[in-house]
Parts: structure tokens; C-alpha cells; sequence
């Protein structure tokens, strides 16, 4: 631990598992508080007691995220409580996955992505963000996708949900970033926990230069980054964790 987060705030929303959860330890680690937010009360407690065992602070936020203006600012209200009246720090990972193709898309599937992919994190930061303009600084993380720039045949309205969160992050870094209020956003690639079983999402990585998928630490690790002050000069930018997926001509092997 090297503090970098000290005396700060967090709230990680979707944080009981895989990415979300990696966040939340990483920036506790590091000295936040953190909001650790979910659905399900006994995965949220989990987290919050392997981040207090490390010697963190950490409270869970149970609110269904579901893209209503009153879940986000519920939300919002739930977590400031629990940190002591403020968040320092938003990372917007909450997220759904569903990837039907064109054909098989109904009204409904698109509704529900949209509604928890771009409604829930709009609102929320429009709940939080003026806390952080009035005390003048903060940071706010959106969890973007690879597959925004490297088009896969399903799911294309759930990367069409990232490719406007993307948007917003740049959009918001232009109208906050005056305030002292860094957005940014970070893309992950193929990122799951380690198993023994054959991940489906690991033949997108073969031919890259990292050569396989990557661990939720490594997102946790570029959150820290953007969180802490050594990105104080960072804003609006798409970080890249994804082994090179988009950046570098990808052969098959």
C-alpha cells in the first residue's frame, strides 16, 4: 500500500465480482474508502470483508442499478452516507452483457442494455458530479470496451452501450473539467479471473502482443492511475487495457 487514495472517497458500482471487484480492492488498497455497490447483499459483504481484512475501509451500497433517475439517485444519496457526506471518486462498471445478433435483438433486450449500460451511469453522474464541482475535484472512471473499435458479429447493441459511454466520458471531460473534475474512461480487453476451464472470450486475444486474456487486477491497477493525482493532467482520454487487442494488427494464430 502506498496510499496514493488516502483521505479519499469511492464508489464502484457492479463491484461483487470479476472487474468491478478488482476496482474496489485496488483503490482501497491504496487508502480509499470505498462504496462497494451491488445487488446481492451476501456478495457484497464478501468483498467488503476482504477488503477490511487487508486493512481497508470499505461499506456496501445494495441499490438495483437500473437506469430510473430514482435508482441512481438513490444511489448516489445511499453512498455518500455510508463514505461521510461526499464521493471523491465515481467508477461507472456496472454493466450488462446480453449479445444477441441483429436478428434475435428484441424491443426489450435493447431496452434493458441501454437502460443499465448508459441511463444508470448518466444519472448517477449527474447526482455525484456537482458534489465534486462544488468542492472543486474528482475523478469520475466510465468502464468502456474494446469491441466499441473492433467490431464482433453479436452484441452490437451492447457495444453500441460502450461506444456511448465512451462519448459521454469526453463530452463530460469538456463540460467538468474546469471545475476540477477529471473524466476519463479505461477499455478493457478480454479480462476474466483465472480457471481451469477454457475462457469463450480467450481465442479474441490470440495473436496479440500480451498473447492471452488479462486479470481484473490489471484494470484495478489503471482505475488507481486514474483516481490518484499522478493522472492530474489526464482528461478525457479511452485507456487501453486490453494486451494490445485494438491498437496493434492482431494474427490469428
Amino acid at each position: 500500500m502506498t496510499n496514493r487514495l488516502a483521505n479519499k472517497t469511492a464508489l464502484v458500482t457492479g463491484a461483487t465480482s470479476n472487474i468491478g471487484r478488482a476496482i474496489a480492492v485496488a483503490l482501497a488498497r491504496e487508502g480509499a474508502h470505498v462504496a462497494v455497490h451491488g445487488r446481492d447483499a451476501a456478495r457484497a459483504a464478501e468483498v467488503v470483508t476482504a477488503i477490511r481484512e487487508a486493512g481497508g475501509r470499505a461499506e456496501s451500497v445494495l441499490v438495483d442499478l437500473d437506469g430510473s433517475l430514482a435508482a441512481s439517485r438513490a444511489l448516489a444519496e445511499e453512498a455518500a452516507r455510508v463514505l461521510g457526506g461526499r464521493v471523491d471518486v465515481l467508477v461507472n462498471n456496472a454493466g450488462i452483457y446480453p449479445a444477441p445478433n441483429l436478428a434475435d435483438t428484441d424491443e426489450a433486450t435493447f431496452d434493458r442494455i441501454m437502460s443499465v449500460n448508459v441511463k444508470a451511469p448518466y444519472f448517477l453522474t449527474q447526482a455525484i458530479a456537482p458534489g465534486m464541482v462544488a468542492r472543486g475535484g474528482g475523478a469520475i472512471i466510465n468502464l468502456g470496451s474494446w469491441i466499441v473499435r473492433l467490431g464482433v458479429p453479436r452484441g452490437s447493441v451492447y457495444a453500441s452501450s460502450k461506444g456511448a459511454v465512451e462519448t459521454l466520458t469526453r463530452a463530460w471531460a469538456a463540460e467538468l473539467g474546469a471545475s476540477g473534475v477529471r473524466v476519463n474512461a479505461i477499455s478493457p480487453g478480454v479480462v476474466h479471473e483465472e480457471s481451469d476451464s477454457p475462457h469463450p472470450g480467450d481465442v479474441m486475444m490470440r495473436g496479440t502482443p500480451a498473447g492471452t486474456s488479462g486479470s481484473p487486477e490489471a484494470i484495478g491497477n489503471a482505475a488507481v492511475y486514474l483516481a490518484s493525482e499522478e493522472a492530474s493532467f489526464v482528461h478525457g482520454i479511452v485507456l487501453d487495457v486490453d494486451g494490445g487487442r485494438t491498437g496493434v494488427a492482431v494474427i490469428a494464430a
